[in-house]
């Protein structure tokens, strides 16, 4: 029989179409069982507000402040800071003016918002995001939120100069057990101590951005030298330092 017999034609012609129409209805059953397998933006992990705060650079600022450090009030740093989330009430922190969300909060004591803001607690980092917060400002910004929210705390006064006293002499003890690692012996490139050509360069910067970048780490040096204390006691410690290799 030849192969171009009407019959052998016919089933051609029948497969020629059949093809493209399969083709199409599958491609049409695929698409649809992807758009019903899409994500519910309704849910609370997908909403607007949460999916902002994780995509949030750490430590963004709304606002500059030209104002010494240590010295920003409760509102400066809400400002600043806080209101990333305490505004709108992303990734579950409770907003400024929202009493019902704030008591239970407020009724732990003002130390323990303090040692939760500093440290960092559930979603939100150690400081806020920002380590340049001194502590005093940390308390600050609680006592202001609360306050707003139905808190009676205490805001921390500034002190004269924008940072805490300290004995100068606690700057040499910090050297002595936590700097003298790296700036003893210049390991990691960090400047020795002592040295003026090697520190000349980072004093023309003014001691204020010195400890403002020395405070969030710089290069191999991890913020604040790995030092845990109060940010006044830190700040000490570069005084000791600089003041020692002028």
């Amino acid at each position: 029989m030849s192969s171009n017999s009407p019959k052998n034609l016919i089933g051609i012609v029948v497969a020629a179409f059949a093809v493209p129409v399969i083709s199409i209805y599958l491609l049409v059953k695929l698409v649809s069982s992807v758009s019903t397998g899409s994500p519910n933006t309704a849910d609370l992990a997908m909403s607007n507000e949460a999916v902002t705060a994780r995509i949030q650079p750490v430590g963004i600022s709304k606002a500059s402040i030209p104002v010494a450090p240590g010295a920003r009030s409760g509102e400066q740093v809400f400002t600043a800071i806080c209101t990333t989330c305490h505004a709108t009430g992303a990734a579950g922190a409770p907003k400024v003016g929202d009493n019902g969300a704030w008591a239970p909060r407020i009724t732990k004591g003002f130390q323990t918002l303090i040692e939760h803001a500093t440290k960092g607690f559930n979603a939100m980092p150690a400081r806020g995001g920002s380590p340049d917060l001194t502590d005093d400002e940390v308390a600050r910004a609680i006592a202001y939120m609360a306050n707003k929210s139905g808190g009676s705390f205490t805001e921390p006064k500034a002190a004269a100069g924008g940072a805490d006293k300290v004995d100068p002499a606690k700057g040499k003890e910090i050297y002595g057990s936590v700097c003298v690692a790296c700036h003893g012996t210049g390991a990691a490139g960090a400047p020795k101590f002592g040295d003026k050509a090697a520190w000349a360069p980072r004093i023309g910067k003014g001691l204020d951005a010195l400890v403002a970048s020395a405070t969030k780490g710089l290069n191999a040096m991890p913020p604040k030298g790995g030092y845990s204390g109060s940010d006044a006691e830190f700040r000490s410690a570069i005084e000791y330092m600089v003041n020692s290799s002028k």
